[in-house]
Formats: C-alpha cells, structure tokens, sequence
C-alpha cells in the first residue's frame, strides 16, 4: 500500500511520487507510464517543465494519479495566473488537477499575495482540489497569510541532507504546512557521501534509499526524478527502508546551511 501523508486541508498525498523536471515532453510520456507500472500514484509536472502533454499522454485518463502542476513565474498575476492554470488544464487534458502550485515567489515582483488570492479561487471552484507553494520562504508564506488567512496545504522546496531546512520545516510545522522535498537526493550529490554509503550497507539498500528513508522518517514527501525503470522502481522502495536512529542522526548531521543547489527564492 502506498504510503499517504495528510495535508492541512484534509486531503491525503503519496509520501514518495516522480518529479518529471528536464523529461522533454515526446519522453514524458514513456517515463510517466513506466513510474505507474511499478506502482506510484503521484507525478509532477509544471508548466515551466514544457511536458505536461507528455505526462497526459502517459496518464492514459486514469483519473487515481494523484497529479501536482505548477504556475511558472512568466504568468504572475491573478488573471494570468487564471490563465495559465486554464492552459495546463488544457495540456493535461483533465477538469481538475489534485496540487497547484506557485512555482517560485518572485518577491521582487510583489505579487505573490494577488495570485495566493487566484490560488484560492480555484480551490474553492474545485479545479485545483489543494493548493500550495514552492520555493516560498518564512517571510513569502506570512504575506500570503496575513492577507488571506489561508495556509498552503504543502510548500515544495529544496531539502537534502546537504541542506535539511530546519527552520523552515519549523515554521511548515507551526503552520500545518506540510513539506515536500525537491533534489531530495543532493541532484545525486550526496550519493557518494561516506556516511550515506556506510548507512546504505548497513541496512542493505542503495544510498539512494537511504536519504529517501531519511526524508520519510521526518515525514516529508519527496519527489525524486529517475528516467529508468529499475531506479524508479528503487526509489518506490524507499518506503520500506528501516533506518534506526543512529542513522538518522548521521545523516542529520550533514546539514550545512550553505548547502543549497539551486536559486535563492528571497533573491529572485
């Protein structure tokens, strides 16, 4: 049985799903029924990503899929943003999607708040039946707080054991937010790290399994990207990773503050 996490909102979500991120769109369709056949339940997409048709194609119209797409930083704004989920509708060829997400905050455009706003809209008209953020700091999620009283059901932002989050989980927790984990694997830089790789044979699956059972064990979804079917497979079975607590508190220690990949949100 996959295993669920439940959002503020009520609504239930796979702990581990696919993320389709640089799949082009003619190979998303591939990956997508691949990811299926050996059991998830849960694909992301995004506008940004160009490959929401594929990922239709792929989806054949089973409607059980729990699907997540995006709204891209080209379409801020509560019209635009109105617009853009219209034509990721269109392009997954569905009525609703079960998670839309703002992709970025973009905090120098100052309109984080106006499409929080359009977000909600489409929650309460049941096209988008949760809502939530990524890459939105501490300081993003309290604008669109304080104007609408409303709380994502889910923040998906970047969290490895290169860079764990703490604080930001913190406020997530304080919240009812529930996080959800991109590059949880490091972009696989983390794979080779000795204490990963020690915990990996001590528990008898790949280093790739070990950071997955991590994340769970903290409760957090994750998203990882695989384009084959054996490294799909594997990181499914992550769920049944027993990590004891010594391994938890090894892995814990490899946070570094500095240890970010990808764009700083507040600086965008």
């Amino acid at each position: 049985m996959t295993r669920t996490l439940t959002m503020n909102d009520g609504r239930t979500i796979p702990a581990i799903g696919f993320g389709t991120y640089l799949v082009p769109d003619d190979d998303a369709a591939r990956i997508t029924r691949e990811g299926l056949a050996v059991g998830y339940t849960l694909v992301d997409t995004a506008a940004f990503y160009g490959n929401e048709r594929g990922v239709a194609e792929g989806l054949d119209g089973r409607e059980d899929i729990f699907v997540t797409t995006k709204l891209w930083r080209s379409d801020m704004g509560h019209d635009a943003a109105l617009r853009a989920f219209d034509r990721s509708l269109a392009q997954l060829a569905r009525d609703s999607v079960d998670l839309y997400l703002i992709h970025w905050p973009m905090p120098s455009l100052g309109k984080h708040v106006e499409i929080w706003q359009a977000l909600v809209r489409l929650r309460d008209e049941g096209r988008a039946k949760s809502i939530g953020v990524s890459n939105f700091g501490a300081d993003h999620l309290r604008d669109i707080l304080d104007a609408t009283g409303v709380a994502p059901a889910l923040n998906q932002v970047e969290l490895h054991p290169g860079f764990q989050q703490r604080a930001l989980r913190a406020f997530h927790a304080e919240h009812g937010i529930l996080t959800q984990s991109w590059a949880p694997l490091g972009q696989g830089k983390m794979l080779a790290h000795p204490v990963i790789v020690r915990i990996a044979e001590a528990r008898g699956c790949t280093p790739a399994q070990a950071i997955l059972a991590w994340h769970l064990h903290h409760g957090l979804a994750v998203i990882p990207k695989a384009s084959a079917r054996e490294r799909l497979a594997a990181n499914l079975a992550a769920g049944a990773v027993a990590l004891e607590a010594a391994d938890i508190a090894a892995i814990d220690a490899l946070d570094d503050p500095a240890g970010r990949l990808g764009p700083d949100p507040s600086r965008l």
